[in-house]
């Protein structure tokens, strides 16, 4: 088996998002000739509340590697945990390289600073690296152009960063071809001498299978039989709220179409942690939704709780983002809820064929040129999801297509570009 080393600050049990990326390559990484090391941050300089149930997802022997930080002081100067913990990482990742004989180092991104990690162990060791975009590193956020502020200067240390980071990279991956696009055009010299490759999330039936085994009654929300209740789960994007604003408005000029429709968005506030830092209310207080169609509970809930909730729904909405290369990870576990989806998405996004070749939901496709386009077809595309909701029966829709899309199988496609990356050729059926 070849060793590959993942760098992954934050890990369970953190319950960010981002963990599952590389929660899923460490669990079906040796099933293609891959023995994963894992070496994150000890959960005791995390920011966010530890999410103990998760490490129950872990494989009961992955090995998993600690390192100390910074504390986190209470002006928060430094608050991002791949920067508190970037020389102990690099420390303790170095004596794993030389000591492990590891073939392969890969880097999850964000935390971005860690995505150094790989050009300074590559200069001090020779290891190959690899960087995956969950995330774009170098991203124009709103307010980018604004002299002086936060998210101006954020911009530009990308900017400065991302090429030391990259130039040495073996491989770079992303979770669309979208999130990695960007680093090509402005680093051309990486065609030549770098493998590129994209990779969803992918969807793990096993996490569905385990809350069966955790008895969590779903505590947001109770059953009501008289109304269609649609889940939103997970972080609003800053690219998402326009057009979110054109479904409110068309909420609000087609009320008999909604009168039976209920949306919840759980985790969506503006901070993690925060009971009351709604995101989401201040505009259905504005078209007069809230509390009536619309419902927000903004703090982050763990993530095996969210598959509760989306078990106890009539049914899972997905929404976009004005970006086009904005691909919701959380449709893949959405498909595995047993709930039909209802989607609105950028056309480009690849979520729209997951979607669309399953059959497992209805999508709403529109572009950051037209979002009126939104207001005026979400009637039609609530009453197409009603029709196929009062039906639908998973057995009916085709998860031989979604097998692309299973954890396993997105783990292989990483193990093919490593392999390709280090010259080695281990298949599974020969592991078999």
């Amino acid at each position: 088996m070849k060793k590959i080393l993942i760098i992954s600050p934050h890990f369970p049990p953190s319950n960010l998002a981002g963990v599952h990326r590389s929660r899923l390559f460490a669990q079906h990484l040796p099933l293609f000739g891959w023995e994963p090391v894992v070496l994150t941050v000890d959960e005791k300089y995390y920011e966010e509340e530890p999410d103990w149930n998760l490490s129950k997802l872990l494989p009961k022997d992955l090995r998993i590697e600690k390192a100390r930080a910074l504390d986190l002081t209470k002006s928060r100067l430094i608050g991002d945990i791949g920067l508190r913990a970037f020389f102990q990482l690099y420390k303790k990742a170095k004596e794993l390289i030389k000591t492990e004989k590891i073939d392969f180092l890969y880097i999850p991104i964000p935390s971005f600073y860690v995505a150094l990690l790989g050009r300074w162990l590559h200069a001090t060791t020779g290891v190959k690296y690899g960087i995956d975009y969950i995330d774009p590193w170098v991203h124009y956020f709103p307010g980018s152009d604004k002299l002086f502020s936060r998210h101006w200067l954020s911009t530009r240390i990308a900017n400065f960063l991302e090429p030391i980071a990259v130039k040495k990279a073996s491989l770079i991956t992303g979770v669309a071809e979208g999130y990695y696009k960007g680093v090509i055009e402005r680093n051309p010299g990486l065609v030549n001498k770098c493998v590129f490759g994209a990779m969803p999330y992918g969807g793990e039936v096993k996490d569905h299978e385990k809350i069966k085994e955790l008895n969590v009654e779903p505590y947001l929300f109770s059953a009501e039989p008289a109304k269609i209740r649609l889940v939103y789960a997970g972080a609003m994007l800053p690219k998402a709220f326009e057009p979110l604003e054109m479904i409110f408005q068309s909420i609000k000029n087609n009320p008999s179409d909604f009168s039976d429709i209920e949306f919840h968005f759980i985790g969506t506030g503006k901070t993690p942690g925060d009971e009351n830092g709604f995101s989401i209310k201040p505009l259905a207080i504005k078209y007069n939704l809230w509390q009536t169609i619309v419902f927000e509970y903004p703090k982050r809930i763990p993530y095996l709780d969210v598959l509760v909730h989306l078990n106890a729904s009539s049914g899972v909405f997905i929404l976009g983002s004005t970006e086009p290369h904005y691909t919701p990870s959380k449709v893949y576990q959405a498909v595995l809820s047993s709930k039909p989806l209802l989607a609105v998405l950028h056309k480009n996004s690849s979520a729209v064929n997951v979607i669309r070749k399953t059959g497992t939901g209805v999508v709403l496709p529109f572009d950051e040129i037209n979002l009126l386009s939104i207001k005026n077809e979400f009637p039609l595309a609530i009453n197409e999801y009603k029709q196929m909701a009062s039906s639908y029966n998973l057995n009916n829709t085709n998860m031989d297509a979604f097998q692309t899309y299973s954890a396993a199988n997105v783990t292989k496609q990483l193990a093919d570009l490593l392999n390709e990356v280090t010259k080695t050729n281990i298949t599974l059926t020969q592991l078999q």
